[in-house]
């Protein structure tokens, strides 16, 4: 395990560039993946909001994967070995929409890195700032959360219980999800972490009662709802893991407005609130 007085101050300015041709592909597989038979993807239209986690995705080879299927730290990402890794959240500003077919570069650089300890034992935050152009614009700016954890005692299994009452003229919608939907996510952003498919390995190894809802997942969808309610374009969004979420019972994600501010959730089968999000839409002219 890594102490608590380990340096990783060389990884901080770190800097990494990826080129993606922006292909119509991707999108079509993830308007597969997340039932979207409404929309037409070809050249030159433009992505949903988060979608461009369908692109510049990372190509290690094979043999550098680590046995938790994570690519093996200590290249561009600091070589933190607490086994268990999170996408734990997000800040974002949406300045102009990814166009399919037209060529792209993400450049993101390592801005932070901290150690911590928690009631749960050590943690490493690292913030990692990205930054989308396309045509020599500045399209998205994404501010990510990496959390590394210790090991630790075993998740419980989540209770079933009923979810709280719904906010005054709320949305919202019932996911279940299963190996299926995590699986083909998996394919969609290149991500071999096992505790997302890879059963035996994420109850023995990694002490989780089931397959692990990736956070990425829970934040589209809670965009789907309001890319499905609203026809505004949204121009920031922030979201923030609270809790995993598993593939043995449905989840609630919820959409409260406020003016051109939504407040979003997903609630586990418990009723407790397992991400929480943020959504502002551009103001009607």
């Amino acid at each position: 395990m890594t102490d608590a007085t380990a340096d990783y101050a060389a990884w901080i300015g770190r800097q990494e560039t990826t080129d993606d041709d922006m292909s119509v592909a991707p999108a079509r597989a993830a308007a597969a993946t997340l039932d979207d038979t409404r929309t037409r993807f070809g050249n030159g239209s433009a992505l949903p909001p988060l979608w461009h986690w369908f692109y510049f995705l990372p190509r290690a080879p094979q043999a550098l994967l680590g046995d938790d299927g994570h690519p093996q730290r200590g290249g561009f990402m600091p070589p933190i070995p607490y086994p268990r890794r999170m996408f734990a959240g997000a800040r974002m500003r949406f300045h102009a929409p990814l166009l399919i077919g037209e060529a792209a570069r993400r450049e993101a650089v390592i801005r932070d890195i901290r150690l911590k300890s928690g009631r749960s034992g050590a943690l490493a935050f690292v913030s990692v700032l990205c930054r989308f152009y396309q045509n020599g614009r500045l399209c998205i700016e994404e501010e990510q959360d990496i959390v590394y954890r210790e090991p630790g005692p075993a998740v419980p299994c989540p209770r079933v219980l009923d979810w709280p009452q719904l906010p005054a003229g709320a949305c919202t919608r019932i996911v279940t999800p299963d190996a299926r939907l995590l699986f083909r996510f998996s394919a969609l952003t290149f991500n071999a972490h096992r505790i997302h498919y890879d059963r035996p390995y994420a109850i023995n190894e990694e002490g989780y009662p089931g397959l692990v809802v990736h956070g990425p997942l829970t934040a589209v969808l809670l965009m789907e709802l309001v890319r499905q309610q609203f026809a505004q374009p949204v121009q920031g969004f922030s979201f923030r893991g609270l809790a995993p979420l598993f593939d043995l019972a449905p989840f609630r994600l919820v959409c409260a407005a406020n003016g051109d501010e939504l407040s979003l959730a997903a609630q586990g089968p418990d009723g407790t609130t397992a991400m929480s999000a943020t959504a502002e839409l551009a103001s009607v002219p």
